[in-house]
């Protein structure tokens, strides 16, 4: 079994109420569709964690590099889209978990990147 991390990447700006999601009744859908698809990964043993991220907004950087730590706001990137969450998932192959990426992207309505692990700590 190898581990991969699926990442949902969106929108950096969230400039509604609803996240970035059309409706109210679109956000809840997709939270529903996407606890559900949570729990099917429980049953099916694929599971290991997942979570949600705040805003990229609230992200800092920090830069050990060099004498003394540089601390910066917001994500590292200039971009406009960030990750939003994750799931680490343990299966037996890439086409699996490219499977079950497509599903998290349909729950989630977002883009998944699935990235195996190098090795775990």
């Amino acid at each position: 079994m190898t581990n991969y991390l699926m990442s949902v990447h969106g929108p950096t700006e969230l400039t509604d109420e609803f996240y970035g999601y059309g409706s109210k009744e679109e956000m809840e859908q997709s939270f529903a569709d996407t606890g559900a698809f949570n729990e099917r990964l429980k049953a099916d043993g694929y599971w290991v964690f997942a979570g949600g991220l705040a805003p990229a907004t609230t992200a800092t950087v920090v830069d050990g590099q060099g004498e003394a730590p540089v601390v910066t706001d917001g994500p590292y990137l200039e971009t406009k889209e960030a990750i939003g969450g994750f799931w680490v998932i343990e299966v037996p192959d890439l086409d699996t978990a490219q499977r079950l990426a497509a599903d998290a992207s349909k729950a989630c309505r977002g883009k998944v990147e699935v990235r195996p692990f190098d090795g775990l700590a």
